[in-house]
């Protein structure tokens, strides 16, 4: 029995993942849960799960917490909690379900227990991705991608050899604005954003999706789990989300993996490769699917596909800079402070006003992330 540590318990992913552990008590076991400040959902998940620890990154949710619980579980809070359970807790696999910056530090404790990453959390490898892939090797860490896009990659290479992929191919559905112009994004409404034709999912990362940079962030991430050059790492743009993405081979062939638009499926192969389990929850009917369509991104409207590729090529801590920029930014629509459209202007105001150190450490990462939300939220006071 696989014993599973969650960060981020109460967001989607975190749900989802539960949902698969429900269903399958006597493969996996839930040691640890980790939340912002959710305690009533979490309250509900320690009662049915029973794990040893969670953390509560709120303080004085954490205090509520403790007086409403009887069992023995431990109640970590802050910060430091998150750390604190992954360095001690038992388990054999750290789902890094956390949204953001915040789930770099416990996922580099994790690796250095030598635990399996199941990650969900692709900022992780956006803004570390060259400290994280080195680590993984030195502690012998397996990562295993959650992000659908990602485990489809995975899964269509495995068995392959690496050198002979010409290019692997994101599908990404356009969010709900593909047939919306440029133009038109400076009256685009929260819940416009908010709404995706396709996937259920947290706030930012719906934004993230209507801008596209979730898209981007998701080229970086290919870049240091695949270990391939930008120039074949490509986006197509692929409404209705059945084909997860693609892997073409050096003799013209691809290979494609194909299911509905569900997450329970990359978690569940996360958590039990290399083997799977028989799961007929999400079953897809090719026959009922019908059209299936694919074309060009505009990277003209949708910038954030842009700056992406732009700072693979800057280096150094450019990919942190976008990142904190895009949280920031994000953030703060969200708040109804700025609109949709002036996302990635701020991300690429961030991009040429901010010191890019090319020498990567976690320091200058933290450092870089810090100072960057520093300037931009001094400059977009709310």
């Amino acid at each position: 029995m696989k014993k599973i540590l969650i960060l981020g318990s109460t967001g989607s992913i975190g749900k989802n993942a539960l949902e698969i552990i429900r269903n399958f008590k006597n493969e996996f076991r839930v040691t640890g849960l980790t939340v912002n400040d959710n305690i009533d959902l979490l309250e509900e998940q320690i009662k049915e799960f029973n794990p040893s620890s969670v953390v509560v990154k709120n303080k004085d949710r954490a205090k509520e917490l403790r007086k409403r619980i009887s069992s023995k579980c431990n109640i970590i809070e802050g910060e430091e909690g998150l750390l604190e359970v992954t360095k001690y807790e038992d388990y054999d696999i750290l789902l890094s379900a956390i949204v953001g910056f915040a789930g770099l530090k416990p996922t580099i404790e994790a690796i250095k227990r030598g635990k399996r990453i199941a990650l969900a959390n692709k900022e992780t490898l956006v803004v570390a991705g060259e400290i994280i892939i080195k680590l993984s090797k030195e502690y012998n860490s397996e990562i295993i991608p959650v992000d659908s896009e990602h485990s489809a990659i995975f899964q269509c290479i495995k068995g392959e050899d690496v050198t002979e992929v010409n290019k692997i191919i994101l599908t990404a559905s356009g969010g709900p604005f593909l047939n919306k112009s440029k133009e038109e994004f400076c009256n685009v409404t929260i819940s416009e954003a908010l709404n995706h034709p396709n996937w259920k999912m947290g706030n930012k990362i719906s934004i993230d999706s209507a801008t596209m940079m979730n898209k981007g962030l998701e080229i970086i991430e290919a870049y240091w789990l695949f270990g391939l050059p930008k120039e074949k790492i490509e986006v197509t743009i692929h409404p209705q989300s059945i084909i997860h993405s693609m892997v073409q081979f050096r003799d013209g062939s691809i290979k494609a993996q194909l299911s509905l638009p569900d997450m329970k499926l990359p978690i569940l192969y996360a958590l039990s490769y290399p083997h799977r389990l028989k799961y007929n929850q999400v079953i897809t009917d090719i026959k009922k699917i019908g059209q299936l369509t694919f074309f060009e991104p505009d990277f003209d409207k949708f910038v954030c596909l842009k700056l992406a590729y732009d700072v693979i090529d800057q280096g150094g801590t450019a990919p942190c800079i976008l990142n904190a920029a895009n949280e920031v930014a994000v953030e703060k629509f969200l708040k109804g402070k700025i609109k949709f459209s002036q996302i990635p202007e701020i991300i690429e105001e961030a991009l040429n006003v901010m010191n890019n150190h090319k020498n990567v450490t976690l320091e200058n990462i933290i450092e870089t992330d810090a100072k960057t939300r520093e300037f931009l939220n001094k400059k977009y006071r709310d």
